[in-house]
């Protein structure tokens, strides 16, 4: 049996969200409240980890919890976006590293990120992570901000959809669930939408010619993260996360129908109360609300109005 059918047939697994969890072990506090309102899954952070034993141990008693298969995520791309550092696992690479070997031997780069992240995917097998936020497919611009930065891997659609294929099958080769992000492009982002919400002018043809292209490309993986960005050309309102407009081209146009996960919940670039923003980006078509931060108020106020998972998500998860 799959991963994703062993989920499917976990009976107590309700609400589409997937939540953080605030320390090294769950607290009673949290076991309560997940066991009674339970999400598709969890995702780790370096607040989670101590060592390979303990990250172990938490991941075996989340699925205790939950009494069954859950996913289990996390940002393990390499360079400064890594939740599982040294002493206790391995300091991978950057993107930026693998789009300047591209420029010069693109098989050998192509090859290095393959390897890469399959040793990354039995990282994450030996201490129970299924689902790894990865591959960045935002498309690097003179003026993209640094969040992004030297996670990119590389300035034009053809290398990053080629790199990004690269990462993709390199998880899956050790059962690990890749992530692409940011749907439909964060590399015109000037703003760090942790703390503001970006905003960006290009035209719907400019997008259409490049940004676009890396999630058409890849849009048959299971897992998309949206970008907390507003694209004026396509909703001069709310940002993609939360357009209802923004989803549709991204379900329609750039032809992504598998599981769309909002970005952190918590960022600031949404506005509004936590269950605003929750009812916001599961009415404009997102599949699943990320939080990642752990604080029990705001996941008692998300799950104050999370819908129960329907049959058309299990449809989708399983397609």
């Amino acid at each position: 049996m799959s991963l994703l059918q062993k989920i499917s047939e976990n009976k107590k697994i309700s609400k589409p969200v997937i939540y953080g969890i605030a320390g090294a072990s769950l607290s009673d506090e949290e076991k309560y409240f997940f066991a009674k309102n339970a999400g598709l899954g969890f995702i780790i952070f370096s607040r989670n980890i101590v060592d390979k034993n303990q990250l172990k141990k938490l991941t075996d008693s989340l699925r205790e919890v939950m009494d069954g298969e859950i996913l289990v995520l996390v940002d393990q791309e390499g360079g400064r976006v890594a939740r599982m550092n040294e002493p206790n696992w391995k300091k991978y690479p950057a993107g930026k590293y693998f789009a300047d070997l591209y420029a010069t031997n693109p098989e050998k780069a192509r090859e290095a990120l393959f390897k890469n992240f399959q040793e990354i995917g039995r990282d994450l097998n030996e201490v129970g992570i299924n689902v790894n936020c990865a591959p960045v497919l935002d498309i690097l611009t003179e003026k993209t901000h640094q969040v992004i930065g030297d996670r990119a891997y590389g300035n034009n659609a053809a290398q990053v959809a080629d790199l990004g294929r690269k990462v993709c099958e390199g998880l899956l080769s050790q059962n690990v669930f890749p992530v692409i992000k940011h749907i439909p492009g964060h590399g015109r982002g000037t703003s760090d939408s942790h703390l503001e919400l970006p905003v960006v002018e290009a035209s719907i043809s400019e997008l259409r010619a490049t940004d676009f292209v890396t999630f058409q490309q890849l849009r048959d993986q299971k897992f998309a993260m949206t970008a907390h960005i507003l694209y004026t050309a396509i909703d001069k309102i709310n940002c993609a996360t939360t357009s209802p407009t923004a989803i549709q081209l991204i379900r329609e146009e750039i032809g992504f129908k598998n599981i769309l996960m909002s970005d952190d919940v918590s960022m600031k670039a949404l506005k509004g109360n936590f269950s605003e923003k929750t009812k916001a980006i599961l009415d404009a078509g997102c599949d699943l609300v990320l939080h990642c931060n752990g604080k029990m108020e705001e996941m008692r106020e998300i799950n104050s109005v999370l819908p129960n998972l329907s049959d058309k998500f299990w449809n989708r998860f399983l397609a």
